[in-house]
């Protein structure tokens, strides 16, 4: 199959809408490290390879330790590596993430207003709205990520 369309030359006012929701998550309170792992396994969830790829290059960029990139996908089983803010962001992620199972549980929400309040919980989940919209654009239009050496 050929290559399929760039989504920045064929419409970029849409584009610059997905930036802008890119921007405003990262000026969030949100922080650096959480981002990426929001991210990350939103993408590893969706199956966009071209997403975790960068991601996990982001996070590694951040300061995240290789670990905790390796052990994303095993949250569940990692123990004691992730804190508990991180456990209840890779939860929602995957509930809203996975909307059409449940979507984000009573149980979830309330643990997440008691740990991160509202206006922060409202930022997470526009921050796993947003991954998940860029990886319907990366798998939708088939983005790979490049080969590296190293």
């Amino acid at each position: 199959m050929k290559k399929r369309l760039d989504f920045n030359t064929v419409q970029p006012d849409a584009y610059k809408a997905m930036d802008a929701l890119d921007e405003y998550v990262s000026h969030s309170a949100i922080e650096q490290s959480h981002q990426e792992f929001i991210r990350i396994r939103a993408s590893q969830i969706n199956g966009c390879a071209y997403c975790v790829d960068m991601h996990s290059r982001d996070a590694k960029k951040a300061g995240v330790p290789e670990q905790k990139i390796y052990l994303v996908s095993a949250w569940k089983e990692a123990g004691d590596i992730f804190t508990e803010e991180e456990r209840l962001l890779f939860k929602m992620t995957e509930e809203i993430t996975l909307i059409h199972q449940h979507g984000l549980s009573d149980a979830s929400y309330e643990n997440a207003i008691t740990v991160f309040g509202e206006e922060k919980t409202a930022q997470i989940i526009m921050a796993i709205i947003t991954i998940n919209a860029w990886n319907r654009i990366g798998v939708g239009t088939e983005m790979k990520p490049p080969r590296r050496a190293s």
